[in-house]
């Protein structure tokens, strides 16, 4: 065991539950169940891996105790009947083996459902919805609460018949206990509304229940927002004190934050450092004297070891992380730190994915969430050599995962440094953590004896041709989208000029006064890129204005970052054009079309042109004419194909494996 790290690979038992390390992986969504609500063998083979990996303990993403009143997504899980039983059974059965326990998170939805998936109106405390846009709900009467109360506690013992450890009652996060716990959606004036206590009578009546059918032996978890961090909503305070009704039958607190509304403080936005809630849980434990689990970004071992330290909780929850490395608490044990590919909370594959499309969870940079490195036995059968042309995120995991298979691999990057727009955007203040995936890359390429890299090469088909390809991957990323607007050209990126792409931008950043309270900056495109410019100059107090042609600002984006950066934008006044066309680029000013077609100057102290990026290929087209009549394949992938986000290219460089398959090199 690695003794830096005594605390973390420290057992932990709670009632008849003892955990082999204090590492918990917290509930997650993931869309990966069946359409009649049953776990999937993908779906157990994602907890698999995460429980190969070393994980203390597992636990099972919300399970719908009501349906469909208290379903929460487009595949729902389902423990509300006992025909779940038998694959539920098979998933704790797949965990035991792997020496991790599992629970089960029990949950109803209540305003969180959807009409639209559920086929009825949505219950709730109140008629609030929990969202922006939300079914607005109908108010529970007294006796559908106590029904409700009785199905909570059927599913757990449902739970216990399936070979869980233990379950955790969701109390949190806009879903129905929350709700009733939460003044900004519980407006009863009955015995379920109004005081701390009656408020909390609900949790009280689910735990109870809960607790009388799982008998005295069998741990209960409860996971709740601490601090709601919504103008009338509870604040840590207020939990602390409504705690006292419902915490006695409760042997573990699983201590989050947030609300449907502020969605950046329950799913942490990128910025978060590493463990920033474990205060929430100190303050739960100091007064309740319970355990508790602590989350947040949490990434860093040392981090870690030093929440358990100094006692601010007893048990550390990792969610995307462990999306992201399922092997996080064995590379930690073992001494290989270095190797975890840790998660950049980018939101873009889980919540984006999820929440945001109803698609099945993907991961930025883990391609592969069932089965890991697998593809690592399975090596070529006859000899291969590929070149990679750019090392950029994509370049590089389709670089190693070749080598790593067995073929002779060159990559040549034209520049002084790996990573791509990656290691470049990285240099944003509130972008630090996205330098993790071209570190974790640039470190798992260094380990290949058989991959070869040349820094500072531009590549020509001379070079290439010299390395005798059999595969070619072109992977040169690509450059800010710069349309044909009178004055851009002659001022953008010019030395003199107050005019920039968010590329020169981040190369003048030590130009930049610290403070520019008074100074104005109008940003031309309101997406990821313009809203990373738009965070980095309100935090110096500019005034900043953002010019965008769609209706909206942020389109595409996930919920998590569109919540934050909606939040930011009111915060600090920002002026949102919408419908508003740039038309001329001066020194001082934009000149644009406001939505009435009207003529408008935009006057700004530094002026930003962020429409976003467009491939990059200044060699392909002379690549493909070198070997059209060969059996070359020239594999382009990444934003050299077409513009996008980094899990694209991190997918499309995974999937060399298929080239590969279908050239005869691999079976």
């Amino acid at each position: 065991m690695n003794s830096k790290y005594s605390h973390i690979f420290e057992p932990f038992t709670v009632r008849r539950m003892t955990l082999k390390n204090r590492t918990v992986m917290t509930p997650m969504g993931t869309n990966f169940g069946e359409q009649t609500g049953e776990m999937s063998f993908r779906h157990i083979a994602y907890y698999e891996q995460r429980a190969k990996g070393g994980t203390g303990l597992l636990i099972v993403e919300n399970v719908s105790v009501d349906n469909p009143l208290g379903s929460n997504g487009t595949t729902q899980l389902r423990i509300d009947l006992d025909n779940f039983i038998p694959r539920l059974y098979m998933l704790t059965e797949t965990v035991h083996k792997h020496g991790s326990c599992i629970a089960v998170q029990l949950n109803h939805a209540g305003a969180s459902a959807m009409s639209s998936r559920i086929g009825a109106q949505p219950v709730s405390a109140s008629d609030v919805p929990t969202k922006e846009n939300g079914d607005t709900p109908r108010p529970l009467t007294k006796d559908e609460i106590m029904g409700i109360v009785k199905k909570y506690g059927e599913a757990a013992k449902r739970a216990v018949i399936s070979g869980f450890d233990a379950v955790e009652i969701h109390a949190g996060h806009s879903y129905l206990i929350s709700q009733f716990l939460s003044p900004i959606t519980n407006k009863r004036t009955d015995e379920f509304g109004g005081s701390a206590e009656n408020r909390a009578r609900f949790a009280k009546l689910v735990i109870e229940e809960v607790r009388r059918q799982v008998g005295p032996f069998f741990p209960i978890f409860v996971r709740i927002s601490a601090d709601e961090f919504l103008p009338g909503g509870n604040t840590l305070e207020d939990t602390l004190e409504y705690l006292q009704y419902f915490e006695k039958e409760v042997d573990v607190f699983d201590v989050s934050a947030g609300l449907n509304g502020s969605i950046q403080f329950q799913i942490d936005a990128n910025y978060l450092p590493d463990g920033w809630r474990s205060y929430l849980a100190k303050a739960v434990k100091d007064k309740y004297n319970k355990p508790c689990m602590t989350m947040g970004n949490i990434r860093d071992p040392k981090v870690a070891e030093d929440i358990l330290a100094r006692g601010d909780a007893d048990l550390i929850g990792m969610g995307r992380g462990l999306i992201a490395d399922p092997e996080w608490a064995n590379k930690v044990e073992y001494g290989r730190e270095c190797d975890i590919r840790k998660c950049i909370s980018c939101n873009v594959g889980c919540a984006g994915h999820r929440i945001g499309l109803n698609q099945p969870i993907r991961c930025t940079v883990n391609p592969d969430l069932f089965s890991l490195d697998d593809y690592k036995n399975h090596k070529i059968s006859k000899p291969c050599n590929v070149v990679v042309v750019g090392g950029g995120t994509a370049g590089l995991e389709a670089a190693c995962t070749a080598a790593e298979v067995g073929c002779t691999t060159v990559l040549i990057e034209k520049s002084n440094q790996l990573g791509g727009l990656a290691s470049i955007i990285s240099k944003i203040p509130d972008k630090t953590r996205m330098t993790d995936f071209p570190k974790y890359l640039i470190n798992r390429a260094k380990k290949l004896k058989n991959l070869f890299i040349l820094m500072n090469t531009e590549a020509t088909v001379e070079l290439v041709n010299s390395f005798n390809p059999d595969i070619i991957v072109n992977s040169t990323g690509s450059v800010p989208t710069l349309p044909p607007i009178t004055g851009l050209h002659d001022l953008v990126d010019k030395d003199g000029t107050k005019v920039a792409t968010v590329l020169k931008m981040i190369e003048r950043m030590s130009e930049y006064p610290e403070k520019m309270d008074g100074q104005k900056v109008a940003i031309i495109g309101g997406g990821a890129v313009g809203l990373d410019v738009m965070e980095y100059f309100t935090e110096k107090g500019a005034d900043v204005s953002m010019i965008e042609m769609l209706p909206i600002i942020g389109n595409g984006l996930d919920p998590v970052t569109k919540c934050d950066t909606a939040s930011k934008m009111k915060k600090f006044n920002v002026k949102q054009m919408t419908n508003t066309a740039l038309q001329e680029v001066k020194e001082d000013r934009f000149i644009v079309k406001n939505p009435q077609g009207e003529i408008e100057e935009v006057p700004f102290d530094y002026g930003f042109i962020c429409l976003g990026m467009r491939s990059n290929t200044p060699i392909l087209k002379e690549l493909e004419e070198a070997y059209a009549d060969t059996t070359v394949e020239i594999y382009n992938i990444g934003d050299s194909k077409r513009a996008r986000r980094i899990i694209e290219g991190t997918t499309e460089g995974r999937n060399i494996l298929e080239v590969l398959k279908k050239h005869g090199f691999m079976n």
